[in-house]
């Protein structure tokens, strides 16, 4: 017996897929997350089998099924990780593994495309600052490399191949294919000049790019993969929209002033403007957002949750998790005792420095130091560079609204208090600490797409407040942190701050 109409959401992130099954009301009914390998070998690769992709969908279906029968779900919505690159056959199956947005190894093709196309004409027409990450450097470095993948008939984003596995249709939304690298952010169409540059001048010599559709586009579940599901042939997939964009939504950052803070693998920090805002310094991405009209203003912080699972590995942090590195970082106050942490693990930067060429870096270290010290110096490493980010919206925006925060992280004192004390803004977070933001604005997504009313998002707990003590001790870390960066640019000739890196702090 269904009392409500249920939509299902299912994100595809960088380790995992997370669902969420919610009612008309916003409630979260069920939830469910399965998990898949990343191959990381060799240097700089980061590549997934999209078969387990599906493996991972048909696992969560199956257990939120078990709770909220399935006679009950009106539609299924999507989002997933940008940018990342699967080469398909004609019949859409996949040619080897897909290519996430984790891989590092394209680099030098990302620089000499956008060298050719001059990188500040590239950021004005797409709201990206290229580098090897995107899906066309990525193809070419495959071209290359004569891999087999580089001939592939049909390029997607990996949640435009989930979508076309689930429905038979190959498109994109405009989120999505901001991670493309040659989408025309005011036109709202692939750039004929930087595909033409990228890939020739023929188009019958190109692969197929999706074609782009609004984020509240739907079609329905083929019977084939209804069947392989057990859900009703025809079940409404809305094609939602990138990860960070639906996390917004999922925390009620929707309006220009706050801003989204979605912790996990990596770290994406969202302001909202209601026009296309190119920031002279190139400091952040455009990135449309599901609602026409709308864009976020994006820096994405490539190492976080990652970071902290390295270093709980390398210590031999007892437990292992992101918990256990942040109970040990919480023993030694924010400065860990003049240890600096430069946390740059990517390798590189995408928050507000935009630079491959950064790497980590741990200095002041003596005798007296330990494992305390090491993870409390990447936790402010971590927080200062979401300082900088938070500094630059402010800038933008004009305000120094609240920052809303989801992720694993919420639930430990130490991190939202070093980011509240840091910014000088207040944190919040769901009152659900386990909230799958970009799950849940998946499935809101979809109830949306049937005409239903946009659902309620759950509230917020109360959250933390900066204590106005704390200002001096985080502006003297700061200073030291961007000491200790420029120190390694002109120590290191291989690793120089791009020129769109600026020391100065901004509005702080």
């Amino acid at each position: 017996m269904c009392n409500q109409r249920v939509a299902v959401g299912l994100d595809l992130g960088t380790s995992s897929l997370k669902s969420v099954a919610v009612g008309e009301d916003g409630a979260v009914l069920a939830r469910a997350t399965a998990r898949y390998a990343t191959t990381r070998t060799p240097l700089g690769c980061a590549e997934q089998d999209p078969a387990a992709w599906l493996g991972a969908v048909e696992a969560v279906v199956g257990e939120l099924a078990r709770t909220v029968h399935p006679s009950c779900w009106v539609a299924i919505g999507l989002s997933a990780m940008i940018p990342t690159l699967v080469a398909s056959d004609a019949g859409l199956a996949p040619i080897g593994r897909a290519i996430t947005w984790e891989d590092s190894r394209a680099g030098p093709q990302g620089e000499r495309l956008r060298d050719a196309l001059g990188g500040e004409a590239l950021y004005a027409r797409t709201g990206q600052w290229l580098d090897g990450r995107y899906l066309l450097p990525a193809l070419l470095r495959l071209r290359e490399d004569d891999d087999p993948r580089g001939a592939a008939p049909v390029i997607a984003g990996a949640k435009d191949w989930l979508f076309a596995q689930l429905t038979g249709e190959l498109v994109t939304d405009p989120s999505t294919a901001t991670g493309f690298a040659c989408l025309d952010l005011a036109a709202g169409r692939w750039d004929e000049a930087i595909l033409a540059e990228a890939l020739g001048a023929s188009p019958a010599r190109r692969p197929m790019l999706p074609a782009i559709r609004p984020s509240h586009h739907t079609a329905g579940l083929s019977e084939a993969i209804a069947d392989r599901l057990g859900l009703p042939a025809g079940l409404p997939v809305a094609l939602g929209a990138a990860d960070s964009v639906l996390a917004a939504r999922g925390l009620g950052v929707t309006e220009p002033g706050r801003i989204a803070y979605v912790a996990g693998t990596s770290t994406a920090i969202l302001g909202v403007a209601d026009r296309i805002v190119i920031d002279p310094d190139h400091r952040y991405l455009v990135t449309p957002l599901e609602r026409p009209g709308s864009y976020g203003l994006e820096m994405d912080l490539v190492a976080t949750g990652s970071a902290v699972r390295w270093l709980a590995e390398l210590l031999g942090v007892a437990g292992g998790g992101e918990g256990d590195v942040w109970s040990l970082a919480g023993t030694v106050p924010p400065g860990a005792e003049g240890v600096v942490f430069l946390p740059y693990l990517g390798p590189g930067e995408q928050g507000a420095l935009w630079n491959a060429e950064l790497r980590g870096t741990l200095a002041g270290l003596t005798l007296a130091h330990g494992r305390a010290h090491v993870a409390r110096a990447l936790l402010d490493g971590i927080t200062l560079e979401s300082r900088r980010c938070a500094s630059v919206l402010q800038a933008v925006a004009g305000a120094r609204a609240e920052i809303v925060m989801s992720g694993p992280s919420v639930s430990y004192r130490v991190v939202v208090g070093a980011l509240a004390d840091a910014t000088g803004r207040q944190v919040r977070w769901s009152a659900d600490p386990d909230h799958p933001a970009s799950a849940w604005g998946a499935a809101a997504l979809a109830l949306e797409a049937l005409g239903a009313e946009s659902p309620s998002v759950p509230s917020l707990a109360n959250g933390v407040a900066p204590a106005p003590a704390a200002a001096a001790t985080w502006r003297a870390l700061w200073e030291r942190h961007e000491a200790a960066r420029r120190a390694l640019a002109a120590l290191s000739p291989a690793v120089l701050t791009h020129p769109r890196s600026h020391p100065e702090e901004v509005l702080l």
